[in-house]
């Protein structure tokens, strides 16, 4: 069933709910969320879209196929253990860069331990939106 109310309202709430995403994505490093309670808040503002009945936009951002959010979520994952392995120290061996501030986040601090986040963010995305688009296969048969 269309629901055009709720096509309106996601496109007013998808980009807010991304947003959130990405604050609690960088949050997790010190406090509760990360990448993986990030990556379902995010997935939330593409089913958004999937719940109206009218499916995802055919353009722009929120049009990106399940797999692109899987390959580059895996590949980020296994690329932020190279540092260490390249570095002579173990696979995933946490690397950091100078903090630094900024005036809304405050005290910033980038590492590998976030570019891992960062994978485990776009893996689930990418999985959820994968899980979503094979049960509204299944509907439809």
């Amino acid at each position: 069933m269309k629901s055009h109310l709720l096509l309106v309202a996601s496109r007013f709430l998808s980009w807010p709910f991304f947003i959130l995403s990405i604050w609690i994505l960088y949050r997790g490093h010190n406090l509760p969320g990360g990448g993986f309670i990030g990556g379902l808040v995010g997935a939330s503002g593409f089913l958004f879209y999937d719940l109206s009945g009218y499916g995802r936009p055919k353009q722009g951002f929120f049009s990106l196929k399940p797999f692109s959010f899987l390959t580059a979520g895996l590949g980020t994952a296994v690329l932020s253990g190279l540092p260490g392995l390249l570095a002579g120290k173990g696979f995933m061996t946490a690397f950091w860069l100078p903090g630094f501030k900024l005036p809304l986040l405050g005290s910033v601090h980038l590492g590998t331990p976030l570019v891992f986040d960062i994978g485990v963010y776009l893996t689930v995305i990418g999985f959820i939106l994968l899980l979503a688009d094979t049960l509204a296969e299944e509907e439809k048969l």
